[in-house]
């Protein structure tokens, strides 16, 4: 029978299995897409032998909608964190586009973009990607209101973050054929400075104070 002392290295080399499988399956993904990355080449690439890949991941669905969750949330620290160097103030929000921008155009996108292409034909896969990708998209909204420091309760700020998590996305396909760098930089140079505007909260002038002391606009 197991001992306590012997079930915790277990679990470590259980989840250390999982991550290796998690990973290589992205890698697999962005190097040969949905239709290259099957189970046993993602069991070769991570070094785990194909029954510890049943038995984590019993199908191929299983295991690239737990690869995108895995991911997506190391990415989200990592945003956090490279966040927390930024500077404030004005220059805070162009750092954070540019963290965004760059997300959507690294690996964890591009795998993205293969299961998103694969589930449309496949019925499986969709039913188990939707509610990953509803998932994922209100998580990337959320982080974004949170490393922008903006309140979505004020009239269009909601409007202003999803209008440039899709500028972004859409950016990101652009350049997934060729490099798309220098049209992409100058659109979101644009951007960062309506966004500022759309995000900068207005507020109502001052009320006149009629000289005489009376009410306004009464000079009799």
């Amino acid at each position: 029978m197991p001992t306590a002392s012997t079930r915790v290295p277990q679990q470590e080399r259980s989840r250390a299995t999982q991550a290796r499988l998690l990973e290589a399956t992205v890698e697999c993904l962005v190097e040969h897409g949905w239709s290259g990355t099957t189970t046993t080449i993602v069991a070769a690439r991570a070094g785990v032998s194909r029954g510890a890949q049943l038995h984590h991941y019993p199908t191929r669905t299983a295991l690239v909608t737990a690869a995108v969750i895995h991911l997506t949330e190391r990415r989200a620290a990592e945003l956090r964190a490279e966040a927390d160097a930024l500077p404030a103030g004005p220059r805070r929000l162009d750092g954070v586009v540019d963290l965004l921008a760059a997300a959507f155009t690294g690996p964890l996108f591009v795998a993205a973009l293969e299961l998103w292409v694969a589930a449309r034909t496949d019925a499986e896969l969709r039913a188990a990607l939707l509610p990953l990708e509803t998932r994922v998209g209100r998580e990337m909204h959320r982080l974004t209101v949170e490393l922008l420091g903006v309140d979505e309760r004020r009239p269009g700020v909601r409007e202003a973050v999803q209008a440039t998590l899709d500028l972004l996305r859409g950016l990101g396909v652009a350049n997934l054929l060729s490099d798309d760098s220098v049209r992409r930089a100058a659109l979101l140079h644009v951007w960062k400075r309506q966004l500022a505007t759309l995000l900068t909260p207005v507020t109502d002038p001052p009320a006149a104070t009629p000289a005489d002391g009376g009410p306004a606009g009464d000079r009799r």
